[in-house]
Protein backbone atom coordinates (compact mmCIF):
# COMPACT_ATOMS: atom_id res chain seq x y z
CA UNK A 1 0.00 0.00 0.00
CA UNK A 2 1.33 3.58 -1.15
CA UNK A 3 0.02 6.50 1.22
CA UNK A 4 -0.32 9.96 -0.01
CA UNK A 5 -1.14 13.21 1.78
CA UNK A 6 -2.95 15.67 -0.86
CA UNK A 7 -2.95 19.58 0.40
CA UNK A 8 -3.65 23.18 -1.06
CA UNK A 9 -4.77 26.20 0.09
CA UNK A 10 -8.72 26.66 0.14
CA UNK A 11 -9.56 27.33 -3.48
CA UNK A 12 -6.42 25.84 -5.11
CA UNK A 13 -8.55 22.79 -6.62
CA UNK A 14 -7.33 20.28 -4.54
CA UNK A 15 -11.24 18.60 -4.20
CA UNK A 16 -10.62 18.18 -7.98
CA UNK A 17 -7.43 16.76 -7.56
CA UNK A 18 -8.99 14.35 -5.31
CA UNK A 19 -12.07 13.49 -7.23
CA UNK A 20 -9.65 12.51 -10.23
CA UNK A 21 -7.40 10.29 -8.29
CA UNK A 22 -10.98 8.68 -7.23
CA UNK A 23 -11.79 7.57 -10.36
CA UNK A 24 -9.01 6.28 -11.18
CA UNK A 25 -8.95 4.16 -8.23
CA UNK A 26 -7.07 5.35 -5.54
CA UNK A 27 -8.95 4.83 -1.67
CA UNK A 28 -9.61 8.63 -0.75
CA UNK A 29 -9.94 9.68 2.68
CA UNK A 30 -11.53 13.27 2.20
CA UNK A 31 -10.86 15.21 5.70
CA UNK A 32 -13.42 17.77 5.26
CA UNK A 33 -16.05 14.60 5.04
CA UNK A 34 -14.70 13.47 8.37
CA UNK A 35 -14.54 16.52 9.88
CA UNK A 36 -18.31 16.81 9.30
CA UNK A 37 -19.18 13.87 10.57
CA UNK A 38 -17.45 13.63 14.00
CA UNK A 39 -19.64 16.80 14.69
CA UNK A 40 -22.89 15.91 13.15
CA UNK A 41 -26.12 16.01 15.52
CA UNK A 42 -25.94 13.90 18.66
CA UNK A 43 -22.34 13.60 18.27
CA UNK A 44 -19.70 13.94 21.41
CA UNK A 45 -18.13 16.35 19.06
CA UNK A 46 -20.17 18.71 18.27
CA UNK A 47 -21.37 18.99 22.24
CA UNK A 48 -17.80 19.67 22.89
CA UNK A 49 -17.58 22.34 20.16
CA UNK A 50 -20.93 23.92 21.42
CA UNK A 51 -19.55 24.29 24.92
CA UNK A 52 -16.27 25.54 23.64
CA UNK A 53 -17.70 28.39 21.68
CA UNK A 54 -21.29 28.95 23.03
CA UNK A 55 -24.96 28.35 21.25
CA UNK A 56 -24.18 30.95 18.48
CA UNK A 57 -22.59 28.25 16.26
CA UNK A 58 -25.81 25.99 16.22
CA UNK A 59 -28.37 26.09 13.62
CA UNK A 60 -31.91 26.23 14.71
CA UNK A 61 -32.28 22.60 14.01
CA UNK A 62 -29.07 22.09 16.67
CA UNK A 63 -26.59 21.43 13.66
CA UNK A 64 -23.43 22.94 13.41
CA UNK A 65 -23.41 26.14 12.22
CA UNK A 66 -20.05 26.22 10.11
CA UNK A 67 -20.08 29.41 8.71
CA UNK A 68 -20.80 31.11 12.04
CA UNK A 69 -18.19 28.46 13.69
CA UNK A 70 -15.92 29.89 10.83
CA UNK A 71 -16.47 33.65 11.26
CA UNK A 72 -15.40 32.85 15.37
CA UNK A 73 -12.10 30.72 14.73
CA UNK A 74 -10.43 32.11 11.26
CA UNK A 75 -9.61 35.50 12.28
CA UNK A 76 -8.16 34.14 16.24
CA UNK A 77 -5.52 32.16 16.29
CA UNK A 78 -6.51 31.24 19.50
CA UNK A 79 -9.63 30.11 18.85
CA UNK A 80 -8.89 27.83 15.91
CA UNK A 81 -6.65 26.12 17.96
CA UNK A 82 -9.36 25.29 20.35
CA UNK A 83 -11.32 23.88 17.70
CA UNK A 84 -8.49 22.29 16.63
CA UNK A 85 -8.00 20.59 20.19
CA UNK A 86 -11.10 19.06 19.92
CA UNK A 87 -11.30 17.68 16.36
CA UNK A 88 -8.02 16.46 15.05
CA UNK A 89 -7.89 13.99 17.97
CA UNK A 90 -11.56 12.54 16.76
CA UNK A 91 -10.70 12.86 12.73
CA UNK A 92 -7.28 11.71 13.22
CA UNK A 93 -9.22 8.10 14.91
CA UNK A 94 -12.05 8.09 12.00
CA UNK A 95 -9.39 8.22 9.25
CA UNK A 96 -7.48 5.59 11.13
CA UNK A 97 -10.48 3.61 11.07
CA UNK A 98 -11.16 4.13 7.28
CA UNK A 99 -7.44 3.17 6.40
CA UNK A 100 -7.70 0.03 7.99
CA UNK A 101 -10.56 -1.40 5.56
CA UNK A 102 -8.56 -0.05 2.15
CA UNK A 103 -6.84 -3.11 0.65
CA UNK A 104 -2.84 -4.11 0.24
CA UNK A 105 -2.51 -3.00 -2.97
CA UNK A 106 -4.79 0.55 -2.61
CA UNK A 107 -3.15 3.82 -3.27
CA UNK A 108 -4.48 5.26 -0.03
CA UNK A 109 -4.97 9.77 -0.51
CA UNK A 110 -5.41 11.18 2.48
CA UNK A 111 -6.90 14.53 1.32
CA UNK A 112 -6.02 17.22 4.22
CA UNK A 113 -6.50 20.82 3.87
CA UNK A 114 -4.39 21.57 6.91
CA UNK A 115 -1.41 18.88 6.29
CA UNK A 116 1.23 21.74 6.01
CA UNK A 117 0.05 23.39 9.40
CA UNK A 118 -0.24 20.40 11.37
CA UNK A 119 3.50 18.93 10.15
CA UNK A 120 1.32 15.80 9.48
CA UNK A 121 4.11 15.16 6.09
CA UNK A 122 6.66 12.85 7.49
CA UNK A 123 3.50 10.38 7.84
CA UNK A 124 3.12 10.02 4.39
CA UNK A 125 5.05 7.98 1.76
CA UNK A 126 4.43 11.22 -1.00
CA UNK A 127 3.01 14.50 -0.73
CA UNK A 128 1.52 16.02 -3.46
CA UNK A 129 0.27 19.82 -2.95
CA UNK A 130 -2.21 21.97 -5.61
CA UNK A 131 -0.47 25.43 -6.04
CA UNK A 132 -2.55 28.17 -7.46
CA UNK A 133 -1.89 31.74 -6.87
CA UNK A 134 -3.22 33.70 -4.35
CA UNK A 135 -5.06 35.74 -6.50
CA UNK A 136 -6.80 33.21 -8.52
CA UNK A 137 -8.02 31.55 -5.18
CA UNK A 138 -9.43 34.89 -4.15
CA UNK A 139 -11.52 34.66 -6.76
CA UNK A 140 -12.64 31.30 -7.10
CA UNK A 141 -13.98 32.02 -3.52
CA UNK A 142 -15.36 35.07 -3.58
CA UNK A 143 -17.28 34.17 -7.03
CA UNK A 144 -17.78 30.58 -6.97
CA UNK A 145 -18.36 30.06 -3.06
CA UNK A 146 -19.74 33.82 -2.50
CA UNK A 147 -17.36 34.55 0.25
CA UNK A 148 -16.55 38.72 0.89
CA UNK A 149 -13.04 39.83 0.05
CA UNK A 150 -12.44 40.25 3.41
CA UNK A 151 -13.52 36.57 4.33
CA UNK A 152 -11.76 34.81 1.46
CA UNK A 153 -8.22 36.56 2.65
CA UNK A 154 -8.96 36.04 6.11
CA UNK A 155 -9.49 31.99 5.14
CA UNK A 156 -6.03 32.33 3.07
CA UNK A 157 -4.37 34.01 5.74
CA UNK A 158 -5.24 31.50 8.81
CA UNK A 159 -3.69 28.86 6.76
CA UNK A 160 0.36 27.37 5.37
CA UNK A 161 1.92 30.58 2.87
CA UNK A 162 2.80 28.87 -0.54
CA UNK A 163 6.27 28.74 0.45
CA UNK A 164 5.44 26.61 3.19
CA UNK A 165 3.41 24.39 1.13
CA UNK A 166 6.26 23.74 -1.61
CA UNK A 167 8.93 22.95 1.10
CA UNK A 168 6.86 20.42 2.33
CA UNK A 169 5.95 18.60 -1.45
CA UNK A 170 7.74 16.04 -2.99
CA UNK A 171 4.74 16.64 -6.32
CA UNK A 172 3.60 19.90 -6.96
CA UNK A 173 0.14 20.03 -9.52
CA UNK A 174 -0.13 23.52 -10.66
CA UNK A 175 -4.22 24.73 -10.24
CA UNK A 176 -4.21 27.53 -11.94
CA UNK A 177 -5.74 26.23 -15.12
CA UNK A 178 -8.60 24.48 -15.54
CA UNK A 179 -10.08 21.38 -13.68
CA UNK A 180 -9.74 19.64 -16.87
CA UNK A 181 -5.91 20.92 -16.95
CA UNK A 182 -5.20 19.51 -13.31
CA UNK A 183 -7.35 16.42 -13.53
CA UNK A 184 -5.20 15.72 -16.79
CA UNK A 185 -1.79 16.08 -14.78
CA UNK A 186 -2.94 14.07 -11.91
CA UNK A 187 -3.37 11.10 -14.77
CA UNK A 188 -0.14 11.45 -15.30
CA UNK A 189 1.33 11.69 -12.08
CA UNK A 190 -1.36 8.42 -11.68
CA UNK A 191 0.29 6.58 -13.92
CA UNK A 192 4.11 7.41 -14.13
CA UNK A 193 4.26 7.85 -10.16
CA UNK A 194 1.91 6.80 -8.20
CA UNK A 195 0.78 3.16 -9.42
CA UNK A 196 4.88 2.19 -10.04
CA UNK A 197 5.74 3.33 -6.35
CA UNK A 198 2.80 1.06 -4.91
CA UNK A 199 3.40 -1.75 -6.68
CA UNK A 200 7.43 -1.27 -6.16
CA UNK A 201 6.38 -0.78 -2.19
CA UNK A 202 4.50 -4.36 -1.76
CA UNK A 203 6.97 -6.57 -4.06
CA UNK A 204 9.83 -4.72 -1.67
CA UNK A 205 11.55 -3.82 -5.33
CA UNK A 206 13.90 -0.66 -5.68
CA UNK A 207 12.64 1.66 -8.87
CA UNK A 208 14.86 1.42 -12.07
CA UNK A 209 17.63 3.61 -12.05
CA UNK A 210 20.27 4.58 -14.54
CA UNK A 211 23.83 2.37 -14.63
CA UNK A 212 25.28 5.47 -15.93
CA UNK A 213 26.67 8.09 -13.99
CA UNK A 214 24.35 11.20 -14.94
CA UNK A 215 25.49 14.94 -13.28
CA UNK A 216 22.86 17.54 -12.93
CA UNK A 217 23.62 21.20 -11.96
CA UNK A 218 23.07 22.04 -8.16
CA UNK A 219 19.11 21.98 -7.24
CA UNK A 220 18.34 23.99 -4.46
CA UNK A 221 15.05 22.06 -4.02
CA UNK A 222 17.70 19.43 -2.94
CA UNK A 223 17.82 20.49 0.97
CA UNK A 224 13.92 20.44 1.36
CA UNK A 225 13.99 17.00 -0.17
CA UNK A 226 16.37 15.81 1.80
CA UNK A 227 14.73 17.43 5.19
CA UNK A 228 11.30 15.73 4.16
CA UNK A 229 13.13 12.17 3.69
CA UNK A 230 15.05 12.55 6.89
CA UNK A 231 11.50 13.41 8.98
CA UNK A 232 9.92 10.12 7.13
CA UNK A 233 12.95 7.78 7.92
CA UNK A 234 13.13 9.46 11.71
CA UNK A 235 9.60 8.95 12.20
CA UNK A 236 10.07 5.14 11.25
CA UNK A 237 13.66 4.17 13.04
CA UNK A 238 12.54 6.25 15.72
CA UNK A 239 14.65 5.35 19.12
CA UNK A 240 16.55 2.71 16.92
CA UNK A 241 18.48 5.64 15.15
CA UNK A 242 20.94 7.23 16.88
CA UNK A 243 21.05 10.50 13.93
CA UNK A 244 19.87 10.22 10.52
CA UNK A 245 21.49 13.00 8.22
CA UNK A 246 20.81 14.15 4.79
CA UNK A 247 25.02 13.66 3.53
CA UNK A 248 26.44 13.21 0.22
CA UNK A 249 26.89 15.84 -3.33
CA UNK A 250 23.06 16.84 -2.82
CA UNK A 251 23.93 18.10 1.07
CA UNK A 252 26.05 20.61 -0.38
CA UNK A 253 24.51 23.39 -1.82
CA UNK A 254 26.14 24.39 -5.20
CA UNK A 255 27.66 21.36 -5.96
CA UNK A 256 27.00 19.42 -9.28
CA UNK A 257 25.90 16.19 -8.86
CA UNK A 258 23.31 12.82 -9.62
CA UNK A 259 20.05 13.75 -8.58
CA UNK A 260 20.10 11.43 -5.67
CA UNK A 261 19.42 12.16 -1.92
CA UNK A 262 21.89 10.90 0.47
CA UNK A 263 20.94 9.80 3.89
CA UNK A 264 22.82 7.89 6.69
CA UNK A 265 21.45 6.66 9.37
CA UNK A 266 23.08 5.66 12.63
CA UNK A 267 22.38 2.82 14.94
CA UNK A 268 23.76 1.20 18.04
CA UNK A 269 24.71 -1.72 16.48
CA UNK A 270 24.61 -3.68 13.43
CA UNK A 271 21.55 -6.04 13.91
CA UNK A 272 19.35 -2.65 14.91
CA UNK A 273 20.95 -1.25 11.39
CA UNK A 274 19.95 -4.17 9.29
CA UNK A 275 16.44 -4.42 10.79
CA UNK A 276 15.75 -0.50 10.90
CA UNK A 277 16.39 -0.67 6.84
CA UNK A 278 13.76 -3.42 6.29
CA UNK A 279 11.47 -1.05 7.96
CA UNK A 280 12.19 1.74 6.05
CA UNK A 281 9.08 0.81 3.77
CA UNK A 282 7.05 2.77 5.42
CA UNK A 283 9.11 5.78 4.48
CA UNK A 284 8.70 4.70 1.04
CA UNK A 285 12.13 2.69 0.77
CA UNK A 286 12.83 -0.58 0.46
CA UNK A 287 16.11 -2.65 1.78
CA UNK A 288 18.33 -3.95 -0.73
CA UNK A 289 21.10 -6.52 0.17
CA UNK A 290 24.51 -5.76 -1.13
CA UNK A 291 27.97 -6.48 -0.96
CA UNK A 292 27.95 -5.46 3.21
CA UNK A 293 24.56 -6.71 4.31
CA UNK A 294 25.68 -9.82 5.93
CA UNK A 295 29.48 -9.36 5.98
CA UNK A 296 30.21 -9.40 9.55
CA UNK A 297 32.41 -6.94 11.31
CA UNK A 298 36.18 -7.20 12.21
CA UNK A 299 38.56 -5.43 13.22
CA UNK A 300 40.68 -6.05 9.90
CA UNK A 301 37.67 -5.97 7.92
CA UNK A 302 34.90 -4.43 6.43
CA UNK A 303 32.15 -2.89 8.68
CA UNK A 304 28.71 -4.10 8.57
CA UNK A 305 26.14 -1.60 6.62
CA UNK A 306 22.42 -2.29 5.84
CA UNK A 307 21.20 -0.19 2.83
CA UNK A 308 17.86 1.12 1.48
CA UNK A 309 16.32 3.05 -1.58
CA UNK A 310 13.67 4.56 -3.24
CA UNK A 311 10.78 2.84 -4.79
CA UNK A 312 9.44 6.39 -5.88
CA UNK A 313 10.56 6.35 -9.50
CA UNK A 314 10.15 10.12 -9.28
CA UNK A 315 12.74 10.50 -6.18
CA UNK A 316 16.39 8.24 -6.51
CA UNK A 317 17.34 8.06 -2.71
CA UNK A 318 20.11 5.85 -1.18
CA UNK A 319 19.83 5.50 2.51
CA UNK A 320 22.87 3.80 3.95
CA UNK A 321 22.03 2.74 7.90
CA UNK A 322 25.15 1.66 9.82
CA UNK A 323 26.40 1.09 13.13
CA UNK A 324 27.69 4.11 15.46
CA UNK A 325 31.22 2.17 15.62
CA UNK A 326 31.55 1.70 11.47
CA UNK A 327 34.14 4.41 11.20
CA UNK A 328 32.32 5.66 7.92
CA UNK A 329 29.92 7.33 9.67
CA UNK A 330 32.16 9.87 10.89
CA UNK A 331 33.69 9.92 7.49
CA UNK A 332 30.64 10.45 5.32
CA UNK A 333 29.77 13.63 7.87
CA UNK A 334 33.50 14.98 7.78
CA UNK A 335 33.61 15.07 3.87
CA UNK A 336 30.07 16.90 3.70
CA UNK A 337 31.45 19.32 6.41
CA UNK A 338 34.66 19.97 4.53
CA UNK A 339 32.92 20.76 1.42
CA UNK A 340 30.47 23.02 2.89
CA UNK A 341 32.81 25.16 4.52
CA UNK A 342 35.27 25.16 1.84
CA UNK A 343 33.95 26.12 -1.50
CA UNK A 344 37.14 25.91 -3.61
CA UNK A 345 37.29 22.12 -2.61
CA UNK A 346 33.85 21.60 -3.75
CA UNK A 347 34.19 23.61 -7.12
CA UNK A 348 37.17 21.32 -7.88
CA UNK A 349 35.19 18.26 -6.41
CA UNK A 350 32.90 19.27 -8.95
CA UNK A 351 34.98 19.38 -12.00
CA UNK A 352 37.00 16.12 -10.85
CA UNK A 353 33.15 14.29 -10.81
CA UNK A 354 32.23 15.68 -13.95
CA UNK A 355 35.26 14.34 -16.00
CA UNK A 356 35.15 11.54 -14.04
CA UNK A 357 31.42 10.60 -15.28
CA UNK A 358 32.14 11.31 -18.62
CA UNK A 359 35.37 8.54 -18.38
CA UNK A 360 33.39 6.05 -16.43
CA UNK A 361 30.08 5.00 -18.03
CA UNK A 362 29.81 2.78 -15.08
CA UNK A 363 28.64 3.81 -11.52
CA UNK A 364 31.00 1.57 -9.42
CA UNK A 365 33.91 2.76 -11.41
CA UNK A 366 33.01 6.02 -11.44
CA UNK A 367 32.94 6.17 -7.56
CA UNK A 368 36.14 3.85 -6.68
CA UNK A 369 37.35 6.78 -9.33
CA UNK A 370 36.67 9.42 -6.62
CA UNK A 371 38.21 7.74 -3.50
CA UNK A 372 41.91 9.50 -3.93
CA UNK A 373 40.10 12.86 -3.51
CA UNK A 374 38.09 12.04 -0.98
CA UNK A 375 41.03 11.00 0.85
CA UNK A 376 42.60 13.60 0.54
CA UNK A 377 39.90 16.10 1.48
CA UNK A 378 39.36 13.45 4.97
CA UNK A 379 43.00 13.90 5.35
CA UNK A 380 43.10 17.65 4.99
CA UNK A 381 40.59 17.26 7.80
CA UNK A 382 42.04 15.19 10.46
CA UNK A 383 40.60 11.89 9.16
Amino acid sequence: MLTVGLTGGVGAGKSTAAAALARLGAVVIDSDVVAREVVAPGTPGLAAVAGAFGPSVLAPDGSLDRAALGRAVFADGGARRRLEAITHPLISERTSALASTAPRDAVLVHDIPLLVELDRGARYQLVVIVDTPEEVRVERLTTGRGMSLDDARARIAAQADDAARRAAADVTLDGSGSAADLTEQVGTLWTERLLPFEANLRAGRRAPRPTAPRLVAADPGWAAAGARLVARVERVAGDRAVSVQHVGSTAVAGLTAKDCIDLQVVTRDAPTAVATARDLARAGLVAVPGQWWDEPASAGGRYRKAFAAEADPGRRVNCHVRDAANPEVGEVLAFRDALRADRSAMLAYGLLKQGLARKHPDVDAYAAAKAPFIAEVLSRAGR
